[in-house]
């Protein structure tokens, strides 16, 4: 079983070459992965783009799509993996490419996954990295740094040769990252409301938080589960104290499928 490379996306956030962006096209057809996004480009040059990407990896190329904001390029995605030089305690656990690789034959399955790859100058940021459910590192001798377009290759390469002939749990249909972000505002305003977080900066104190939620795997149904909670606090909240509960963005309501029904 390998990697469902229909269901790969590569993301690169505020590219500022367009070297690097045909570059990187190339490299991730070369790998059999067709699907590129890029985030505030910093210089969107067609023609030096497609220099570098050649015929090859044209389609790549007329392809991708642009976006303004990090958050907007992400919202249809089931999971997101982030590109990082840096370790730390606050980045929590980062894997191999080639754990990584493995980890996505089956959560490529059914869901769409995005490889998000920051700067050339400074990588992802820590404000980036929240949005990621598993981080990456590739390993280097001295100099942790390496050119936009040789990581993409090697993360597209150990993707693409992902293979394993075990069974495997199936990972279901999981919530899209516009669900989780809506998700995680509305947490963040009830934890802070009750006092559990810090509410001088709520933003750090969600980081674990939302590295705990990552863990889970959480379908859509678990969210609306989730936010059906944070109201029902909120109205408690409300009825106990009678102060005004803050503004949440409303979950849209969605038909119930088909025979599900009365």
């Amino acid at each position: 079983m390998k990697v469902n490379l229909k269901n790969i996306a590569i993301v690169l956030n505020e590219p500022h070459y367009p070297e690097n962006i045909g570059a990187a096209a190339r490299a991730a057809k070369n790998m059999g992965i067709e699907s590129l996004v890029l985030v505030n480009p910093i210089d969107c040059n067609l023609s030096r783009i497609l220099q570098m990407a050649t015929h090859h990896a044209e389609d790549v190329v007329t392809g991708m799509e642009v976006y303004d904001s990090l958050e907007e390029a992400l919202a249809t995605f089931q999971y997101v993996v982030g590109t990082t030089a840096r370790l730390g305690s606050h980045r929590g656990s980062v894997k191999s490419p080639g754990q990584l690789a493995r980890d996505l034959i089956e959560i490529s399955r059914d869901n769409r996954v995005a490889v998000l790859f920051g700067t050339e100058s400074r990588g992802l940021a820590n404000e980036d990295i929240r949005y990621c459910d598993a981080l990456v590192n590739i390993p280097t001798s001295d100099f942790s740094s390496i050119n936009l377009a040789q990581s993409v290759m090697v993360l597209a390469y150990e993707i693409f040769t992902a293979s394993t002939e075990e069974k495997q749990p199936q990972v279901p249909r999981l919530a899209t990252r516009g669900e989780l972000e809506g998700m995680y505002g509305h947490v963040k305003e009830i934890l802070t409301r009750i006092n559990f977080i810090n509410p001088e900066n709520p933003d750090y104190w969600m980081t674990n938080v939302r590295q705990f939620f990552s863990r889970l795997h959480l379908r859509g149904g678990d969210v609306r589960l989730i936010r059906g909670i944070c109201r029902q606090i909120d109205w408690y909240c409300t009825k106990k104290r009678g102060d005004a509960p803050p503004e949440v963005q409303p979950e849209p309501r969605r038909p119930l499928p088909e025979g599900n029904g009365r």
